[in-house]
């Protein structure tokens, strides 16, 4: 049988994937490990169990911690994935090590026993609430109780609920009268805000960006702004206690358990119930997700089994399949997109290696066409380079290098000198209302109102040329042209003006 009836949408009800059989008493935590291969459960009956998600068969013996055997109460995993925080019936925080499945660390100090734990985000923490009132937090390096920490007096009858924030700078905690939501500086234990309600609160989350705060009560579940602590949404459905909230990680996907005998899958883009409830025989005690988010693990209070759901048929059916999307985050920058996990990186290869074969062939990329300058303007010009009909209007640097665009050429005859250099120093038209001026730099301190000795390459404005000043000569120059000239050269320029010109113009 797969893990849905035969016809979910007529017949509403959804079946386990697989049930884990073999504990002895109520089934009261249980947790999803690295790899999606396995899950650990923990029980009253004093054991932890590891199960092979695939067959659901148990996987080697159970876990015990020799000579003391008491009731499991909850069980927290940690980051990393590696350690196993858990509460008992006699008062003890235990760390087991995942790997060997043995108990590496014990903690004394609460005076009743021990229900939640939580982990601090980066692993360096574990708080827990027990039925004497209060909360303690415990240094997993040192393995010793945080001084100013130890304890932190709730003011709860009982705590039922504790969770560190995203950002590991603050300690939430509920419980067991009309005490409300308790809000703790998690370094100095300083009481920093109370929500107040008049329902006992069973149990706690934050979203990652820890900007919404979660809460299950009685019979419903509220969300709280953290920066007013105003109640926002309340998720109506449940019947009887919400005992557990578990959030997928991309804060869409939120799971509830319930004394109801029901769990709920809610959508937190439109806090609406998502599918039919998940139904089993008794009280329902926990529940967490698969990695992918594809798979929802839980376990029922008095039937003393633990069973997996599939998540992604039931959000399927629904056409919600996307709430299991994770956002693309680049480092430093703001996730802009959402993307499904296991499809993701092999579409992100296939594309690379297509992308990395067309970059091998591909022609060098096409550039717009540049402006051009009226027919013949660069005609007769020494060194004018290409074709006037293709010249840009700014043209390369590196071809003017050590040289002018108009340097003079010695070897060639005085007449077509002068008929080269008539055309591009010919004075603009007076007409100039119709053309755009040269630009010219801006007037400084000291600067003259004349334009710059710089001369622009002339462009099209509607169809016409835009002609250039001719360069103004300084005194300097003009001395130092009076004084270097010679009679023949005198001579030379009188017989080039007074010779008639050829028909082509030489």
């Amino acid at each position: 049988m797969s893990c849905t009836a035969a016809n979910v949408k007529k017949t509403l009800a959804v079946t386990p994937c697989k049930t884990m059989r073999g504990h002895t008493g109520t089934v009261r935590g249980v947790a999803h490990l690295p790899g999606g291969h396995h899950i650990i459960t923990c029980s009253a009956d004093g054991s932890l169990r590891l199960w092979d998600l695939k067959s659901g068969a148990q996987i080697g013996s159970e876990w015990r911690d020799d000579g003391d055997e008491v009731a499991i109460i909850e069980m927290s995993l940690s980051p990393t994935g590696k350690t196993i925080a858990s509460g008992s019936s006699n008062g003890t925080v235990r760390l087991w090590d995942v790997e060997t499945g043995k108990v590496v660390v014990k903690w004394k100090g609460h005076a009743s026993f021990v229900g939640p734990v939580c982990w601090s985000p980066n692993g360096g923490r574990v708080v827990s609430g027990s039925n004497d009132g209060t909360a303690r937090v415990w240094d997993v390096k040192s393995g010793k109780p945080v001084k100013g920490l130890n304890p932190i007096e709730t003011g709860h009858l009982s705590v039922y609920a504790v969770r560190y924030s995203p950002k590991a700078s603050m300690i939430a905690t509920g419980g067991c009268d009309e005490s409300g939501i308790q809000i703790w500086d998690a370094k100095t234990g300083e009481l920093l805000s109370t929500i107040e309600l008049d329902q006992s609160v069973w149990s706690l989350t934050w979203t990652s960006d820890e900007k919404k705060f979660i809460a299950g009560v009685e019979d419903s579940i509220k969300i709280f702004d953290t920066t007013t602590w105003q109640q926002i949404a309340v998720l109506e459905g449940h019947t009887n206690v919400v005992y557990s909230l578990t959030l997928f990680p991309n804060d869409r996907l939120l799971a509830s358990t319930s004394w109801d005998k029901t769990a709920r899958l809610w959508n937190l883009e439109t806090n609406l119930q998502i599918g039919p409830s998940l139904q089993h025989k008794t009280d329902v005690t926990c529940a967490a997700f698969s990695a992918d988010g594809k798979l929802l693990s839980t376990a029922g209070w008095q039937d003393k089994n633990a069973h997996t759901w599939d998540i992604q048929d039931i959000l399927k059916t629904a056409g919600l399949e996307d709430l299991l999307s994770v956002p693309d985050v680049s480092p430093n920058l703001t996730p802009t997109r959402y993307l499904i996990p296991n499809g993701y990186q092999a579409q992100k290869s296939e594309l690379k290696k297509k992308l990395s074969g067309a970059n091998a062939t591909r022609r060098p990329p096409i550039r717009p066409a540049p402006r051009q300058v009226p027919p013949g303007f660069f005609d007769n010009v020494q060194g004018s380079g290409p074709s006037s009909t293709t010249r840009r209007l700014h043209p390369d640097p590196s071809l003017h290098r050590g040289r002018s665009a108009f340097a003079l050429s010695w070897g060639s005859r005085p007449r077509a000198l002068l008929a080269g250099l008539s055309s591009p120093f010919h004075r603009s038209p007076p007409n100039t209302d119709v053309l755009d001026e040269p630009q010219q730099r801006p007037l400084g301190p000291g600067t003259s109102s004349r334009r710059s000795p710089s001369v622009d390459v002339p462009a099209l404005d509607d169809k016409k040329a835009l002609y250039v000043a001719r360069r103004p000569e300084r005194a300097s120059d003009k001395a130092k042209r009076v004084d270097t000239s010679k009679w023949w050269a005198r001579v030379v320029l009188f017989l080039c003006c007074a010779s008639p010109s050829n028909d082509d113009g030489h």
